[in-house]
């Protein structure tokens, strides 16, 4: 679902230059959950950008459900990242004014998905991820895991193919990450989701189905940490 051939990723400012990481291959295959571990600063964010076509390479190619992207427009890209890819940060940037219901709709609605589609929808995956009692109420009202679980769900809205999460549990003290990254495991398996996870918490990487280590500008596999 997620290839990279040979991806490098370089910024210039005059004439200092900063390669964050080169030649760079990975895969990531449906129904595989990959961790993504690495020191603040070695570039999981760059790297999450670029798999999430957000962001282009400085070299290389980045294949998304076999298609590469690297000749493709703004806009292809943004069709295929709208069709094929779900992003979870470590902020879950819910919209303030708006239900946990209506967070999770809006994807829907902005992909032209009718409001009645949309609602069942989104209350179907609020109730998988243990909400179905919160559907009426707004982040504010929230505690800090139930939003990101809300942030999850909205990221799975429009049934992507590809997931990437970045830190999805970094701002959660160690009961509720546990919690959250257990839902967030659940939904994976049971959409039959590729995911790649960013993550500094060693203990949920080691529940993965493996784990990648970006050091130095180079991945290496978990055998090798």
């Amino acid at each position: 679902m997620l290839r990279l051939e040979r991806v490098s990723r370089v910024y210039r400012q005059g004439e200092v230059t900063l390669e964050v990481f080169r030649d760079l291959c990975m895969e990531v295959r449906p129904g595989e959950l990959v961790a993504l571990v690495g020191p603040s600063g070695a570039g999981k964010s760059s790297l999450l950008h670029m798999a999430g076509l957000l962001e282009r390479p400085s070299g290389g190619e980045v294949f998304i459900a076999g298609r590469a992207a690297s000749q493709l427009g703004d806009s292809e890209r943004t069709r295929l990242r709208r069709e094929f890819v779900g992003f979870v940060y470590q902020a879950h940037h819910l919209l303030p004014e708006f239900t946990a219901l209506e967070n999770v709709m809006m994807p829907l609605r902005i992909a032209g998905v009718g409001r009645g589609i949309a609602h069942t929808r989104a209350a179907a995956l609020l109730e998988k991820m243990g909400l179905a009692f919160r559907l009426e109420h707004r982040p504010a009202q929230l505690s800090g895991g139930e939003q990101q679980r809300v942030a999850i769900a909205r990221a799975l809205a429009n049934r992507p193919r590809l997931l990437l999460a970045d830190e999805p549990t970094g701002n959660l003290d160690p009961r509720t990450s546990g919690g959250v990254f257990d839902a967030l495991v659940h939904m994976v398996r049971e959409e039959g989701l590729a995911a790649l996870v960013a993550t500094h918490n060693l203990e949920l990487a080691s529940r993965m189905d493996r784990a990648l280590m970006l050091r130095e500008g180079a991945l290496v596999a978990s055998g090798e940490l």
